[in-house]
């Protein structure tokens, strides 16, 4: 029997998460089954159950790969070496999302709405949403800890607050993107900036 590179199980992988990402944009995640990932795919049952188990693994699957380039994207913010503003970091993390929101294979910020919608009464999905939620907002408390090592911050104020509210917009930005259509990271940027005047 042949034997399966790396190469060939990464691109599998890929495949399943794609599928399950276009069949949860779809239909929603609630409604998305293992049955219609295996059809999306294109692979067998077998080949699906092979690399997830349940569609809660296939939440993590995605939750990984859109929040996969954030760590790249926070080393980038802090190594600026211009004072960093918090408002300059949430309007860099946002365009950042509508990036990925952009990427062919749909739009993976409606499956993390309905993540966060399935989290209420879904303990994996909730345990998930919180794991990849406060690696998110720890990289908001790295920004205001450099905010205030530049002097953009109050030297005094609690930097795990600060980034409980820099992560709190993110969703908001979310929200307003998909439903109302009429927000940009930079239209976002210039109203909370008006605010903090």
């Amino acid at each position: 029997m042949p034997k399966v590179t790396v190469e060939h199980r990464a691109a599998r992988y890929d495949q399943i998460v794609a599928a399950a990402r276009r069949c949860a944009i779809e239909q929603g995640f609630h409604k998305t089954t293992m049955a219609d990932v295996i059809r999306e795919s294109g692979l067998s049952a077998g080949a699906v159950y092979g690399y997830f188990k349940s569609k809660d693994e296939l939440v993590a699957a995605i939750a990984d790969q859109a929040l996969s380039t954030v760590d790249k994207l926070f080393e980038n913010i802090l190594a600026s070496d211009q004072p960093l503003t918090p408002v300059a970091a949430l309007e860099a993390t946002l365009e950042h999302v509508v990036q990925i929101a952009e990427q062919p294979g749909g739009d993976v910020t409606r499956v993390a709405l309905q993540a966060w919608a399935e989290a209420m009464h879904n303990d994996a999905i909730a345990g998930i949403a919180r794991e990849k939620y406060a690696l998110l907002r720890r990289k908001f408390v790295a920004v205001a800890e450099r905010g205030q090592a530049d002097g953009t911050i109050r030297a005094d104020a609690d930097p795990d607050y600060i980034g409980q509210v820099l992560f709190a917009l993110v969703p908001g930005f979310l929200l307003q993107r998909l439903l109302l259509g009429d927000v940009s990271p930079r239209s976002f940027s210039i109203g909370l900036s008006a605010l903090l005047k």
